[in-house]
């Protein structure tokens, strides 16, 4: 699955945030230090079934990557997508 393009960090609001055919969707995280703990994904039921929480979930992935950073996951679809994508367990932090 391709990672989509437009989906933007925005730290103000401490969210990765991707507009979908008029929607908001959303992965929202609290930063402590270069660890961010993923602890909500939303996707309004309007855009459901069709993997759009994947692709974000995703696309938050490949950015963390890039910066070098890790995550902890606290939200249950973060924790399942981790779990259906062992190529991304270097990216899991501990949660200490």
């Amino acid at each position: 699955m391709p990672i989509p393009d437009g989906v933007v960090d925005v730290p103000a609001r401490q969210r990765f945030e991707w507009i979908v055919a008029g929607h908001l969707t959303q992965v929202r995280y609290r930063r402590v230090g270069r660890v961010l703990w993923l602890d909500y994904v939303g996707v309004p039921s309007a855009l459901g079934g069709r993997g759009i929480g994947t692709q974000l979930v995703s696309a938050v992935c490949a950015q963390v990557r890039a910066r070098g950073e890790r995550i902890v996951a606290v939200c249950p679809f973060v924790v399942r997508y981790l779990a259906q994508h062992p190529e991304q367990a270097d990216l899991v932090a501990s949660p200490e």
